[in-house]
């Protein structure tokens, strides 16, 4: 299937004017630009935070009169808290244009308790997405480097973990991902590095809506990290009414785009099909996904997500009856299936609801 109409995301979303991000630095860009004393100690102050003094790095007034000379030292602002009743909280952050995102801090209750990060990679998003709260804004403009890492600094500061090994993240918040594709992978690379937080690039999932281009170029980027798929629909009239992505990658298409991929050693994939009523929770739908899925139906995660409703869309949730049993229709056919109950609902922070902007 191919679209020659131009479509949102075939252009760069809008870009932050102004001086890079003091976050999107890593050490031999520090030391290029100047950087007086050690560029990796400066680089250490900066992204460890359970190093920092009341919320801010402590770098010593030399060098952080120099990185303001440089580079710009604000940090995403917790603007707004929502805690849920579930334990997680809902962040409202400001950027230092004025323009505001939403984050979700999800701590779990685990033998070695973690905390999962939802964060966003842009204000807004261009997939246009029917069922979808952050699809219905547009696109605003892309989260710089320095923006992306900014939102987990800011978090683990006022709300922990302590350490980056406690943590997950999820690029599931507001965005495309694979629309910012070259800010975003700078962020991870930055987020992996040993003398910052050190993540593990399997404690990191990209969700995309299905953009083909940024799976293919995704694939082949070191730290790669895991990769989470938004399906929701199993023919292409349906997920092409729903999902405008559709119209130029089909599904077949996106099939294709998964099995060059080539999950290594210790990588899963994980589906997300969001169920709404009277639009793809029938057993003929569980059928065809199932045979979509074909070799990945049981190594690979697959998360049924009740649809998050919102003043956006005219679209409903099914009732637990019919999810219960589009489950079993998917376990009977082999496949590996979750009800994925969405945390933060009661306070709009569930997938799907995400909308800020401004």
């Amino acid at each position: 299937m191919t679209n020659t109409a131009p479509m949102p995301w075939d252009r760069p979303a809008p870009e932050r004017e102004g001086l890079p991000s003091a976050w999107s630095l890593f050490p031999e860009d520090l030391a290029a630009l100047g950087c007086p004393g050690s560029a990796l100690e400066t680089f250490k102050r900066l992204h460890r935070p359970w190093t920092w003094r009341d919320g801010a790095p402590d770098l010593g007034s030399g060098i952080r009169r120099w990185l303001e000379g440089v580079a710009d030292l604000r940090l995403p602002r917790l603007a707004e808290r929502q805690p849920s009743s579930d334990g997680s909280t809902k962040l409202a952050l400001e950027l230092a244009d004025g323009k505001r995102i939403e984050a979700v801090h999800m701590p779990r209750k685990v033998r070695n308790p973690r905390v999962t990060y939802c964060i966003s990679s842009q204000v807004g998003c261009a997939m246009g997405c029917t069922f979808c709260a952050t699809g219905s804004m547009g696109i605003l403009r892309n989260l710089q480097p320095g923006e992306i890492l900014g939102q987990v600094l800011a978090l683990m500061s006022a709300l922990g973990p302590d350490r980056g090994h406690e943590l997950t993240l999820v690029f599931m918040g507001m965005g495309e991902p694979l629309h910012n594709l070259d800010h975003l992978h700078r962020a991870i690379r930055l987020m992996c590095h040993p003398a910052g937080l050190g993540l593990g690039k399997n404690r990191i999932t990209v969700s995309t809506s299905g953009l083909v281009s940024g799976i293919e170029k995704l694939a082949k980027l070191e730290p790669r990290p895991l990769l989470a798929l938004s399906l929701n629909a199993t023919t292409d009239e349906s997920r092409s009414r729903t999902m405008p992505v559709n119209r130029v990658w089909n599904l077949a298409r996106l099939r294709r785009a998964l099995d060059d991929w080539g999950p290594k050693r210790g990588e899963k994939f994980c589906f997300e099909y969001v169920l709404i009523a009277g639009e793809n929770d029938t057993e003929a739908d569980a059928q065809r996904l199932a045979d979509w899925l074909g070799d990945l139906r049981s190594g690979h995660n697959l998360n049924l997500i009740p649809m998050n409703e919102h003043a956006a869309s005219a679209f409903r949730e099914p009732g637990e009856d019919r999810v219960q049993q589009f489950a079993e229709w998917l376990k009977a056919r082999g496949c590996f299936v979750t009800v994925r109950r969405s945390r933060g609902r009661d306070v709009q922070g569930a997938c799907g609801q995400l909308v800020k902007g401004r």
